[in-house]
């Protein structure tokens, strides 16, 4: 591979910094076949394996490309589930953050008026799911007028949960001069049709390199029966020590059967499913990146979405019924050039699963002995003393990106008449701060909130103590959120 860096393209100076503090310095193979062509406008299928770094793929063009200035959404990014929407629309205000670029994110089981009073702020990327993109197209809540970009992300999964219709639908609703990316681990026929019918001379791009699975993963099996997963669990656990790990189950009932026995066992863990509110998952998500906790036991709902750089062990407590889902597991593993360990547990009546797996993985999976009593006696004091500490995060990029950043609360918004042009005249002229030190504002109706760049919001929190706007008194505080 060419030794390029990001330095390299002809990215702007705000894109640039962002991408220095997030390290991102030379691209992955997916990266630099792709961000080339995505800043020519083309448009593009591009067949790509989970954890290749795909996201930044289509998300620094994307920032790249967007005209701040521009108040109606330029971009619409689908996304199969919840959790990936999150996860992409943070990754896209972190590369965009010192352009001030405002991404938002749309699916269902949140208040649909929340998002409708978003959307009438300032937003240049909206990311979503299919079925709450048509929703605010078919309410007219969604202006499509200024789409440029679409993307397509995970288009295999659409698919698998039955979303192309919708997928279909919101392509029909968007201008014809746009341009169109589709992201997919896999190109099934449907998939195919729909770039061709939509897509002007798209350019397929093939990242082949690695198989299916990165040659980052170390892949195991164990056989074990039934009745003994949950001592074999405790075992490879002590044995491992692994600095975070992702337990996978085919059930919600399984979940929660390891996630008491484990939490019985104080291990460090939390558990996710599709049972749980949407809030909970959220909040068990963004637990597991700041390293509250060192193990999840979690269903397929956690297999895409969850973007951790240092995961270390990644362990299938079940065989994944379809092969697809075990390349989705075990890349949240060995992500970002990163070594790491999957190991699944095999009963004697799954033989026909873990074949399909190896035919689709294209090699046998290697068996490895359970670990013998002296073994785990062995490690377990670097076990326990691992297990009572905190999770070191040595990746967390939004942490490291709004290191400099402070979020101010004002105490007022549009029923005072408050707009960004006058929250930005107001700060700006603060002794040592300039318009470059002001990054995303959003107004709502009783309140506004300004993001505080380069380390500067302490000096701006005491200077608007005193200060007015639109000769009105604001009171202003540190943001909560």
């Amino acid at each position: 591979m060419s030794e390029t860096r990001f330095d390299d393209y002809k990215l702007s100076v705000e894109i640039k910094r962002s991408l220095r503090i997030l390290k991102y310095e030379a691209p992955t193979e997916v990266q630099s076949k792709v961000i080339p062509l995505a800043l020519e406008k083309h448009d593009l299928v591009v067949k790509s394996q989970t954890g290749s770094g795909k996201t930044a793929s289509f998300g620094i063009p994307l920032c790249e490309m967007i005209e701040w200035e521009e108040k109606s959404p330029q971009a619409i990014i689908l996304t199969p589930t919840r959790e990936l929407a999150a996860q992409v629309r943070e990754d896209i205000t972190n590369i965009g953050r010192f352009k001030r670029l405002k991404a938002m994110a749309v699916y269902g089981k949140e208040p649909f008026t929340k998002q409708k009073e978003e959307l009438k702020q300032k937003t240049h990327v909206v990311v979503g799911t299919p079925g709450r993109v048509l929703d605010h197209i078919e309410r007219g809540t969604l202006v499509l007028d200024k789409i440029k970009y679409l993307i397509i992300d995970e288009a295999d999964e659409m698919l698998n949960m039955g979303f192309i219709d919708e997928v279909e639908a919101i392509i029909n609703e968007l201008p014809l001069n746009r341009v169109t990316m589709v992201f997919s681990a896999t190109l099934p026929k449907d998939v195919e049709n729909l770039c061709y019918k939509y897509m002007e001379n798209p350019i397929n791009v093939e990242i082949e390199a690695a198989g299916i699975t990165t040659d980052t993963i170390e892949h195991r099996l164990i056989e074990v029966m039934d009745d003994e997963k949950i001592t074999l669990l405790k075992g490879i656990t002590v044995v491992e020590n692994p600095d975070s790990c992702l337990i996978f189950c085919r059930t919600k009932e399984h979940v929660e059967t390891v996630f008491a026995e484990l939490e019985e066992a104080h291990y460090s863990c939390e558990r996710l499913h599709g049972g749980l509110e949407q809030q909970d998952r959220f909040a068990v998500m963004d637990g597991f990146k700041m390293g509250n906790f060192r193990y999840l036991v979690a269903t397929d709902v956690a297999a895409r979405g969850i973007d951790i750089d240092n995961v270390t062990l990644v362990i299938n407590y079940d065989v994944p019924m379809e092969k697809e889902s075990y390349v989705h597991r075990t890349g949240r593993t060995g992500r970002a050039g990163n070594k790491g360990k999957a190991i699944t547990f095999a009963t004697p009546y799954e033989g026909k699963f873990v074949k399909d797996i190896e035919r689709y993985i294209g090699f046998e999976i290697p068996i490895m002995d359970a670990p013998k009593p002296h073994e785990i006696a062995g490690k377990k004091a670097a076990f326990e003393e691992k297990i009572s500490g905190r999770r070191v995060v040595r990746n967390n990029k939004t942490a490291r990106i709004n290191q400099d950043i402070m979020k101010l609360y004002f105490s007022g918004g549009k029923k005072k008449k408050i707009r960004a042009v006058d929250l930005v005249g107001t700060i700006a002229k603060i002794p040592g701060v300039t318009a470059d030190d002001i990054g995303i504002i959003t107004i709502q109706d009783q309140m506004s909130y300004v993001d505080i760049l380069n380390g500067k919001g302490s000096l701006v929190l005491q200077a608007m103590e005193n200060a007015t706007i639109k000769g009105k008194k604001l009171k202003v505080s540190k943001a909560l959120k």
